[in-house]
């Protein structure tokens, strides 16, 4: 039997794909003059024919048989002959149609095909004949009831000997009971899930029992664990289906998604749960029966890679093969050469610097070790006088140099200079920490010396010894503990006792409160114990001068050379911190809006200084005289630096910034709100009252170069996407300038007046210049279903102004079990249903589609590195050290052995 029907479709939205479709795989027709296939049909069609001027009519034949329908040709209507379009193309345009939502189609002919096709229960039983088989494959991996976390050597044997041994653990007379199912199967941390599943294997038994025992365990075990999709289907369906009768309602898939909400601590979720439940019914029960069935649970399952496709550019993750980067004998000396080049590419400019530093301090030391072992105290202290002063001279020369990696203005400035090619400035604080251990094993070296070898060697001489030296100690011979109480004793006692408090207090387990001390020793915890006391080392440089003044052997000024080394790099650091405290003064800032968003984050909106410029990328340092007139803290600037006010977010983590918080809203201040980020919304408030801030900065950062780079890898966990808003909004608001420029130059070059032309052709070129950035990847990583929230003004913001494509964002929940796992399939389900009918996602709220579990970096690499071939990439990462290790090795990795080069930097904050 052969059936004739019309469908408008335009040749240049055909996608080359292969239609093999059955019936078995439709719901049954629906038989009202409404839309057909659920609520997503519409609007796809809308999606098909929107922009199309030129539409052509052409002649389907399709032809049925008992079980399958087939594409027989597609060709011009009659009443078009004149159109010419290729039959293959639009085949291909139908079967990309058809296989993308299998229930599509025309109302007139649901009417041919209800003739022909029975009833709902017809098409049910023919399900089982004909499943897409690549489909169910691809599905498969959807309803893991075990953690795809077990090892991969691991096997059934070895995973239920670990559920045996915890049974034994648990049971209580040899029976397991309900509550502890979930610990029992490795599901302790969602035992209420859990238990969902031992009611749907107990309704299987039609029993009614709240206890099992091993051997009935070990039957539920085999079936949780079986591999088989249909096994996996159909505990799934079960676990909805809670009276048993093979049909799933409306509160019952309501009942489901609260229970699976509640295993990914998805509370906003759980409250809209009446809500996607109709979603599900509506999209699968268009009769409107009031119930679905096993097929129909399993044709959605199927189809969500297909919705998935369907949803929005921003939403979606880009799905290549990734590129062959295995390894073979042959070419393992290549790779191996390749990635050698790749390390010293890389960090040539890093080893040069310290190379340099390095032979510095070996020939001062080498220098000052001969010249004292050429003296006559070396006859009466031996080697140990002469180490004491070789490390005393590397001590001097670190703690100058030590200054100038935190001189931060010189350092902005010589970051758009040309020394930015021999000088890694991004790595300005890591060369302070390396200078701070350096100086520790000098004062070691110097100060053992002189306390455990030198000094008794003095005092312990004999006097025929001593008398080489006797004038420098006014012909007396001093004790033990004059040397200590002398100015040279003191000051050098002094400053090892200041620095190592600054030293311990600086350490990460300290400045970060890593370490857990007992009151009153936890204020010595804490960013606040760290900044106060590397005030500490003002003092030391005081005493450092007097050290190095009062020398037992040396007496010519010009040969005390302390003052030589330090004062340079002592005036730099002052006028650097003078500038710092003159231009606060002068930035004082208006607050137009603060607003308070969930996960304990805060918005601040200021105005603008005058003359304050700066670039995407860089960070500020605040002060609230309010809570200390000498605390500043660094945050980056969020808003773009074409935006007429400044913007940072701030989470509250730390003693300062709760403190923050709590000034500005105690109060309830008229700038204060409760909402979501947003970029431009902010207005004028009255300032009395209001707590005053004080800016510092701009300072330069790794991302203010992201124009360096073809494209962008930019990552961020948590609030550690902040330094990115900035890039984002930069990097739309120059291609919308740089179109305008184009705009302008075409309307010049119609005008008489060649000074227009030439001026107008010279914005362009330098324009074009400056906009060498194509495209950014953006990856927010967070584990807090409520940073989504205040973060959605930012994203949907961002997906507003990308008219050009040119900003792909990813976001990644890891509170949430990863796609495939049966904690998650059904929110999985309904955020891609949701997604292809609204365009939102359920969980941020916008178009941009969150995944579950942590990204898979090496396929994002290989992904970026495949679709961006002969490119430079800027990887930009802000969040822990040790993802910022992993991405810095891959960057290494996928430049040495693909054609994409990557280069990584880690943002401070």
């Amino acid at each position: 039997m052969k059936l004739m029907s019309f469908l408008r479709s335009s040749p240049s939205s055909s996608k080359r794909s292969n239609y093999s479709r059955h019936f078995d795989d439709m719901p049954e027709a629906e038989t009202s003059s409404e839309h057909v296939g659920g609520a997503v049909l519409p609007i796809f069609l809308n999606n098909l024919q929107r922009n199309n001027d030129h539409e052509d009519l052409v002649e389907v034949t399709l032809e049925l048989d008992d079980n399958s329908l087939v594409l027989c040709s597609v060709k011009p209507s009659p009443d078009h002959n004149n159109t010419k379009i290729s039959a293959e193309k639009e085949e291909n345009s139908l079967s990309g149609l058809l296989s993308r939502f299998p229930w599509m189609r025309s109302p007139q002919r649901d009417d041919q095909m209800t003739t022909n096709l029975s009833t709902r229960e017809e098409m049910k039983s023919r399900l089982e004949l004909v499943r897409n088989k690549s489909s169910a494959q691809r599905a498969l991996g959807g309803l893991r009831f075990i953690s795809k976390t077990t090892k991969a050597s691991e096997t059934k044997k070895d995973l239920w000997g670990k559920v045996e041994s915890r049974f034994n653990a648990l049971a209580k007379d040899g029976l397991l009971a309900r509550e502890d199912f979930g610990e029992c199967i490795g599901m302790a941390d969602t035992k209420e899930f859990a238990v969902g599943v031992f009611d749907a294997l107990v309704r299987r038994r039609r029993q009614n029992m709240a206890k099992i025992s091993k051997t009935e365990l070990h039957e539920f075990w085999l079936q949780i664990s079986d591999q088989s999709f249909h096994a996996r289907l159909q505990i799934f369906f079960d676990m909805a289906d809670s009276n048993g009768d093979g049909r799933i309602t409306k509160e019952e898939v309501q009942e489901l998604i609260s229970l699976s909400a509640s295993a990914n601590s998805l509370t906003r979720l759980k409250e809209s749960a009446a809500e996607y439940a109709s979603l599900i019914i509506e999209e699968l029960d268009p009769e409107g029966l009031g119930y679905i069935e096993l097929w129909q649970l399993e044709t959605l399952l199927l189809q969500r890679d297909n919705y998935m496709s369907y949803s929005r550019p921003l939403s979606t993750t880009s799905v290549n093969r990734s590129p062959n980067l295995g390894t073979s004998k042959a070419n393992i000396i290549k790779k191996a050469s390749s990635a050698l080049k790749c390390l010293v590419l890389e960090n040539w400019h890093r080893g040069f610097i310290l190379l340099l530093w390095l032979l510095a301090m070996i020939g001062l030391f080498t220098w000052k070790f001969m010249e004292y072992r050429q003296m006559a105290a070396f006859q009466v202290m031996g080697y140990c006088l002469a180490t004491a002063k070789g490390a005393a001279e590397t001590l001097k020369f670190n703690m100058a140099l030590i200054l100038l990696p935190v001189c931060r203005n010189i350092l902005t400035r010589l970051r758009s200079t040309r020394a930015r090619i021999l000088i890694p400035f991004d790595d300005n604080i890591n060369f302070h920490k390396i200078i701070a251990h350096a100086i520790a094993v000098g004062i070691i070296l110097h100060a053992a010396n002189h306390l455990a070898c030198d000094f008794p060697h003095l005092v312990n001489s004999s006097p025929e010894k001593f008398a080489l030296i006797a004038s420098d100690f006014d012909k007396l011979k001093p004790s033990y503990r004059s040397l200590l109480t002398g100015v040279e004793g003191i000051t050098g006692i002094s400053m090892v006792i200041l620095m190592t408090i600054a030293f311990i207090l600086a350490t990460r387990r300290f400045r970060r409160s890593i370490l857990k001390l007992p009151p009153p020793l936890n204020r010595l915890t804490g960013f606040n114990a760290f900044w106060y006391s590397h005030h500490l080392l003002a003092l030391v440089y005081i005493l450092l001068l007097l050290h190095g003044t009062f020398l037992f052997f040396v007496h010519k000024w010009y040969q005390k050379t302390t003052w030589m080394y330090i004062s340079v790099p002592l005036i730099l650091y002052i006028a650097e911190r003078s500038l710092r405290t003159w231009r606060s003064e002068d930035y004082a800032v208006k607050i137009l809006k603060v607003s308070v968003l969930p996960g304990d984050v805060l918005s601040l909106i200021m105005s603008k200084p005058a003359g304050f410029k700066y670039k995407s990328g860089q960070y500020i340092f605040l002060q609230c005289p309010t809570i200390s007139s000498f605390e500043w803290h660094p945050f980056s600037i969020t808003s773009a630096p074409g935006d007429d006010y400044l913007s940072v977010y701030i989470r509250i983590v730390g003693d300062w910034t709760k403190e923050l918080k709590r000034v500005f809203t105690e109060d309830q201040s008229p700038a204060c709100v409760v909402g979501r980020a947003k970029f431009e919304e902010h207005e004028n408030v009255d300032q009395r009252g209001l707590p005053r801030l004080l800016v510092d900065g701009p300072y330069g950062a790794p991302a203010q170069d992201y124009q360096n780079y073809d494209i962008l890898l930019l990552v961020g966990l948590g609030i550690g996407a902040t330094p990115f808003i900035s890039i984002l909004k930069d990097l739309l608001n120059n291609t919308r300038a740089h179109e305008n420029v184009d705009s302008n130059t075409e309307t010049s070059a119609s005008d008489d007046s060649w000074t227009s032309f030439v001026s107008s052709s010279t914005a362009s070129s330098v324009n074009k210049k400056s906009q060498r950035t194509r495209i950014a990847h953006f990856y927010w990583v967070t584990r807090e279903p409520g940073s989504l929230e205040w973060f959605k003004g930012v994203m949907n913001e961002v997906a507003e102004m990308d008219h050009k494509g040119q900003v792909e964002m990813h976001n990644y929940l890891t509170s949430v079990y990863e796609e495939g796992d049966a904690r998650s399939a059904l929110i999985t389900l309904v955020q891609a249903l949701n997604h292809a009918k609204h365009g939102v996602d359920i969980l941020s709220g916008t178009r941009v589609r969150t995944h579950f579990a942590r990204p898979k970096w090496i396929e994002v690499f290989k992904r970026i590195a495949m679709k961006h071939p002969y490119s430079t990439v800027g990887v930009f990462f802000c969040g822990m050290p040790a993802l910022a290790k992993e991405l810095k090795k891959l960057s290494q990795e996928l430049t040495s052995k693909t054609s994409t080069r990557f280069e990584f930097h880690k943002e401070y904050f």
